[in-house]
């Protein structure tokens, strides 16, 4: 099986890295002039610890450099922000019995879906634990769960094949609920975005402002409720005690989290990454307009995430990250 891969970023470039191991064809599509000059180099370097791996590739191009005409098996794994314009180089050339796989944070399956149409359009959930941390080098920070699904929820050979094939990186599975797993992980999501606002481990801020972290999940999932979504646990995160009024219950589901978290290399989240280190726009505005738009449609309050998104465009513009900043989320939702 050969796959094109469009953005090779902690992970597509993952991914890649361990289906070129196995033998698949990869042909990497990046917008990272550096990144992929290194790819074709060097290959895709993965570091775990000590051990670093470099594996080489089929192909690794920007979208601007000519390319294969014709995709059959596409990994779209780049922001959420940038799906429109990865779109634009996928959709013409993606065959009439191809699909484009969204490996992405947010719920974008439908606007990929509008574009290529459904019948070409695959769902998935991811939770890698992984960071760019050089042009073509990426740290695994651990393993995390990686789940396929048909939108319509049935079963297909596509779906099987695909998780056949993921085998390579880990225990990758199909699922007749993908929707449940991407409103699951948004609510999980608003967390960790919190805990972008300051310069400290997810665990230790999770674990301090347990009052904040739980209702941001809650208001995610009061919406996800409205919307009739069953919510799927997933790795050491289990939903459930979040949409509910049982403190104590909630406290058990953050103990098993933050202990889970702990043992992650990975401490600090993407989103804080791109804020501190790369010092770019982040994912969140497009991970949470929609949920903030349904929510609005369905006289949902949700004052917390409108402020988090709000904080989030502050450091973007230059502000300083601060603890403070959780408690001022704090004074939002009271």
């Amino acid at each position: 099986m050969s796959y094109v891969i469009v953005g090779a970023g902690a992970i597509g470039g993952t991914l890649g890295h361990h289906l070129a191991r196995a033998g698949h064809g990869v042909t990497v599509v990046d917008a990272d002039a550096e990144h992929v000059r290194a790819i074709r180099e060097h290959g895709i370097v993965v570091r775990r610890g000590d051990e670093r791996t470099a594996v080489p590739v089929a192909a690794a191009l920007t979208p601007d450099e000519p390319g294969p005409e014709r995709v059959e098996r596409v990994l779209l794994a780049v922001k959420a922000q940038a799906t429109d314009r990865a779109l634009d180089w996928i959709a013409p050339r993606l065959a009439p019995g191809g699909y484009v796989v969204s490996l992405q944070n947010g719920l974008n399956e439908q606007a990929i879906a509008a574009r290529v149409g459904t019948e070409r359009t695959v769902g998935a959930f991811v939770n890698l634990f992984a960071d760019v941390v050089a042009p073509g080098e990426i740290r695994d920070g651990g393993l995390g769960a990686l789940v396929v699904g048909e939108l319509d929820g049935s079963g297909s050979p596509r779906v099987r094949e695909l998780v056949a094939d993921l085998q390579s990186w880990g225990p990758a599975r199909a699922t007749g609920n993908v929707s449940g797993y991407l409103w699951s992980k948004l609510g999980f999501g608003a967390m960790l975005v919190a805990t972008a606002l300051a310069d400290a481990p997810m665990a230790e801020l999770i674990d301090k402002h347990r009052g904040v972290m739980h209702a941001l999940a809650g208001e995610v999932y009061a919406v996800a409720g409205a919307e009739g979504i069953a919510l799927e646990p997933f790795d050491a995160f289990d939903p459930a005690p979040y949409t509910g009024r049982d403190p104590a219950a909630a406290d058990a589901a953050t103990d098993a989290l933050v202990a889970w978290l702990r043992t992650q290399a990975k401490d600090r989240s993407g989103i804080w990454r791109d804020l501190a280190v790369r010092h770019r726009p982040t994912e969140v505005p497009t991970h949470y307009r929609p949920v903030l738009d349904r929510a609005a449609q369905r006289g949902i309050a949700v004052p917390g995430l409108e402020r988090l998104v709000e904080q989030i465009a502050e450091l973007e513009a230059g502000a300083a990250m601060s603890e403070r900043r959780i408690a001022d989320l704090a004074g939002a939702l009271r």
